[in-house]
């Protein structure tokens, strides 16, 4: 009996790679440069497969009349047209909840590291200058303020991270939620300037594109930082290359870049930032975890199951 057919719009993790061979015939998309050979393809593909960075536009899902789910390997979707997906009756899913923990980890991580310049006093060891003077004082974390910009399910978890160092918290969010107890702010700005570090976990996608922008920045202050775990397109990056310069603000821990993998080389040299590789979500337990969802979600949509985890959007969908 031949294997159904899925088609892959974005290179996977071994993860999730290897669980899809187990069971179907994996094409990739991104290697496919014959219009004609793909015509002929398509209408054998009964799902789709991609991570969070992946495109899976209008034009691909209408070429696809016998696709029966997107499954995402990652919790953002941007890249796909949910509502194109809707039209064509294709609900899309992601990966949420598993990676909570992990991406709330590293925004900690970032928080110290950005604050107590970790990474620049280990080189400022390597590097042999200690012997020459003590390295520039740092800025205390535990009891300073903390804003969320989004409190989801990560955030919250940030926040619970914060509590753990005796941090206040404020937040802001499309709503204000009275249950979390915390102090609310309507914008970015507003936020930004009562706080001491700024976390940017917010979903991305057009309607929170710059978000944090040269307004926001400036709120926060020559001796606030800034640590982004969202999107890349959240922050405005030129603006944020320029208050970093200029000592707008004190610093940054940045896990996403506008541009990825690819860096604008001025931030390699700033000694008031942190750089991470989109990594907040990167250990094997987790890697591991969203696999086996997404994998999941595959299963049941080509066999007509219940989906695990559809996106909000497609909750009527299925």
């Amino acid at each position: 009996m031949s294997k159904s057919e899925v088609l892959a719009v974005a290179k996977l993790p071994p993860f999730y790679q290897k669980a899809l061979e187990s069971v179907y015939t994996v094409h990739d998309r991104t290697h496919m440069t014959d219009p004609a050979a793909f015509a002929a393809l398509a209408p054998r593909i009964v799902g789709v497969a991609g991570t969070g960075e992946a495109s899976v536009p209008r034009s691909l899902l209408s070429q696809l009349p016998n696709a029966k789910v997107v499954a995402v390997f990652g919790v953002g979707y941007d890249g796909v047209d949910v509502q194109a997906a809707i039209e064509h009756g294709i609900p899309v899913t992601h990966t949420p909840d598993v990676l909570t923990d992990d991406v709330a980890d590293l925004a900690m991580g970032l928080v110290l590291s950005a604050g107590r310049a970790i990474p620049q006093a280990d080189q400022f060891v390597r590097a042999g200058r200690w012997p020459n003077g003590p390295m520039a004082l740092s800025r205390k974390v535990s009891g300073a303020r903390i804003g969320i910009v989004g409190l989801g399910r990560i955030g919250k978890a940030i926040a619970q991270r914060a509590k753990a160092f005796g941090m206040s918290i404020a937040y802001t969010a499309r709503s204000e939620k009275h249950e979390s107890g915390f102090k609310f702010f309507p914008t970015a700005a507003e936020l930004a300037a009562n706080v001491d570090f700024l976390v940017a976990i917010t979903p991305g996608g057009a309607g929170t594109k710059h978000l944090i922008n040269a307004d926001v920045l400036k709120a926060l202050g020559p001796r606030g930082f800034l640590v982004n775990v969202a999107r890349g397109s959240v922050v405005d990056e030129e603006a944020l290359i320029e208050a970093l310069q200029n000592g707008t603000i004190a610093g940054a821990g940045l896990d996403v870049f506008a541009n990825e993998p690819n860096v604008p080389e001025v931030l390699w040299t700033m000694n008031n930032v942190v750089l991470t590789p989109h990594m907040a979500s990167a250990t094997s337990e987790t890697r591991q975890a969203m696999a086996d969802l997404a994998f999941a979600n595959m299963q049941a949509g080509i066999s007509g199951l219940p989906l695990l985890t559809p996106v909000p959007e497609c909750f009527g969908l299925v």
